[in-house]
């Protein structure tokens, strides 16, 4: 059984870069690192593509990448011993499957979505490899304008707290600063 390592923070707090530092050491003590993107690349969002490419050009090329948007609980249910999986990240992930879920009301897309956050981390627990899940804290900021928009931060809200709660370790990233919170 791996180890989960949840590290949360807001936009550009350095919580990807300082999980890659986490996933760098790993791969010197002789693992090798499974980088799970769970953005799905989209040519006419010129930002995202930027954002992209800074996070491609900060990865070892001995790293594997594997883009998945929607089934990250299959490939983390696939890891070796002596593996590692970076998974960034879980907000991406959530919005991913909020926007794909059928419209059954809020209840049932919360459900939906947090059914399927509930067997990625279970596919994690029971993993021979270790992982490293990333997620962006929303609930610290403005409330959003839109339904949407709040309905979104609630789930992701209760997808941090469910990852939170199956992590053997969790870190909050202020400023660049890493807390341990568990």
């Amino acid at each position: 059984m791996g180890k989960i390592t949840f590290v949360l923070g807001g936009a550009r707090s350095g919580k990807s870069a300082w999980a890659e530092a986490r996933a760098l050491e790993m791969e010197r003590s002789g693992s090798s690192v499974v980088y799970l993107a769970t953005c799905e690349y989209r040519a006419d969002d010129a930002e995202m593509c930027d954002r992209i490419s800074r996070h491609r050009s900060r990865r070892p090329s001995a790293w594997r990448t594997v883009e998945e948007p929607y089934g990250i609980e299959d490939v983390v249910a696939r890891l070796d011993a002596g593996s590692v999986a970076l998974v960034d990240c879980l907000s991406l992930w959530v919005s991913n499957l909020l926007l794909m879920t059928p419209e059954q009301g809020d209840s049932g897309i919360a459900d939906s979505v947090l059914g399927r956050v509930r067997a990625f981390l279970d596919a994690a627990k029971r993993s021979s490899g270790d992982v490293i899940v990333v997620s962006n804290e929303t609930g610290c900021g403005v409330v959003p304008s839109s339904h949407l928009g709040r309905l979104y931060r609630d789930i992701l809200g209760w997808a941090n707290q469910e990852a939170a709660q199956a992590a053997d370790e969790v870190w909050f990233l202020v400023a660049g600063l890493p807390q341990r919170l568990k």
